[in-house]
């Protein structure tokens, strides 16, 4: 394609935005006609303020801004009316000449409707930016897929706490070596404890009742009857300091159905057993 001035690419798009005047269109038009390069050129800003067109309207620059441009161009008088120059005279009746003041006009006026198309390419396109801004904003389905802006992602990895680790005690409650009863375990943090039924033979009409057995206590206290379920938890341990919890003897009696009533046990423990460390605390 051939490379055009700014001049010729200030034209093109002065013609797709309207601006240009009667004569200057035409110019566009003949060029256009005779050559193609330019003719993709002025098609090549149709397209771009084809979208761009819909959002804006006409922006007239103020008064002041006239004034501002005839003083940059060394013109401070106001704009005079346009003379169109006199027919040729014969070679027998040679009329005046221009004057010095028609010539200044008629290139003010030049000026002035280059400056004016300029200004306002200037004022459409910033009015589109910022219309284009904002719809990417708050409205981007409004806008074509090659307007709209990507969405940035970014992905952040964050680290989740490590779950703290607690110390761990179990008791093996049997009786005189045999298998395994109950297995009984104890979180030292909460002080929570879990009944595992493991070889237990079932007492028709009965109980088992779980005790704690120390010598800080004296009488034995009853953490509850055992359920008839695989598991029973219960966070009765919590109103014992944990010296006692660790040291104590964990204890089982047969207890008539839904356990001793007076809160002692009945009968002498059938299985017995001491907590012992299984998970030692994060500190050691």
């Amino acid at each position: 394609m051939m490379a055009y001035s700014e001049d010729h690419i200030a034209l093109a798009a002065e013609y797709v935005l309207g601006t240009l005047g009667a004569d200057e269109r035409a110019q566009v038009e003949a060029m256009m006609s005779v050559d193609a390069d330019f003719k993709a050129v002025v098609e090549a800003w149709d397209q771009k303020f084809a979208v761009l067109n819909l959002m804006v309207g006409s922006v007239e620059p103020r008064t002041e801004v006239w004034e501002k441009i005839r003083t940059a161009i060394g013109i401070a008088e106001p704009q005079l009316p346009l003379a169109m120059p006199a027919p040729p005279a014969a070679a027998n009746d040679a009329g005046p000449a221009p004057t010095l003041a028609t010539t200044n006009v008629v290139a003010f006026s030049r000026e002035t409707r280059r400056w004016r198309g300029i200004a306002r390419v200037a004022s459409a396109l910033a009015a589109a930016l910022v219309a284009l801004l904002a719809i990417q904003l708050v409205r981007p389905d409004w806008l074509p897929e090659g307007l709209r802006q990507k969405p940035r992602v970014q992905i952040v990895q964050v680290q989740a706490p490590a779950t703290p680790l607690h110390a761990q005690y179990v008791a093996v409650m049997q009786k005189d070596g045999s298998a395994p009863a109950f297995i009984l375990t104890v979180d030292a943090a909460t002080r929570n404890f879990t009944v595992r039924k493991v070889d237990a033979p079932s007492e028709p009409s009965k109980s088992y009742e779980l005790w704690l057995i120390s010598d800080k206590l004296g009488a034995p206290r009853s953490l509850g009857v055992i359920g008839g379920e695989n598991f029973t938890a219960r966070p009765v341990l919590a109103s014992y300091d944990s010296d006692t919890v660790k040291n104590a003897t964990y204890a089982v009696t047969v207890e008539q159905q839904g356990g001793s009533p007076n809160g002692k046990p009945t009968s002498a423990p059938v299985y017995a057993g001491k907590l012992i460390e299984t998970v030692p605390a994060p500190s050691r």
